[in-house]
């Protein structure tokens, strides 16, 4: 597994690269990393992760399409602060998926971090749909759910993987005054 997990480790930095970009082809690598992470989580009995990766597969697909609508939708595309209005139903989204998710998790799986893993997959969630639509404040729900992911996946001794989420925890910092920056530069904040 631990080929497999270096394998993993190095799509999710190219990936990471072109997010800190604001690249479209960040979608690419979007489509194949969680493939190789469901195998991997699967194996450590990271439930909620290896679920979390089928939505990481689909959600990339609906981000390319969004990332690459027409000229006529070009705002859609821009970097933008989360609307007001999206605050109380994302809160209530997101705690409603963690109490899905760690329901499942505790009653139905020998998850051995159910609160944590269900946790960081609603995070991750909504962070991956604001990512889609390129709400800045995407890079905050990173920065919680990598930190956090990154001390579970050490603890179960997935050594690359917990590697690879600390160094998102940091980029996810300097991804936020990147895009900061493409922000101004486009004209939005």
């Amino acid at each position: 597994m631990q080929s497999l997990e270096i394998i993993g480790a190095v799509i999710g930095l190219i990936y990471l690269y072109l997010e800190y970009k604001a690249n479209k082809w960040l979608w690419l690598f979007g489509v194949v990393m969680p493939v190789v992470y469901i195998f991997i989580f699967y194996q450590s009995k990271f439930y909620a992760d290896m679920g979390i990766n089928v939505y990481y597969f689909i959600a990339s697909i609906y981000g390319w399409i969004v990332w690459t609508r027409s000229k006529n939708s070009e705002d859609k595309t821009k970097i933008s602060h989360t609307p007001t209005r999206f605050i109380l139903p994302l809160s209530v989204i997101g705690i409603a998926i963690f109490a899905l998710i760690a329901f499942i998790l505790v009653n139905y799986t020998d998850s051995p971090v159910p609160y944590g893993d269900s946790f960081t997959t609603a995070l991750s969630i909504l962070g991956m749909w604001m990512l889609a639509h390129k709400y800045i404040e995407q890079w905050w729900f990173w920065f919680v759910v990598n930190v956090v992911s990154s001390t579970l996946y050490f603890w179960k001794d997935l050594n690359y993987t917990g590697a690879l989420f600390a160094i998102y925890a940091v980029i996810s910092v300097f991804g936020y005054f990147k895009w900061k920056r493409l922000m101004m530069e486009e004209g939005k904040d």
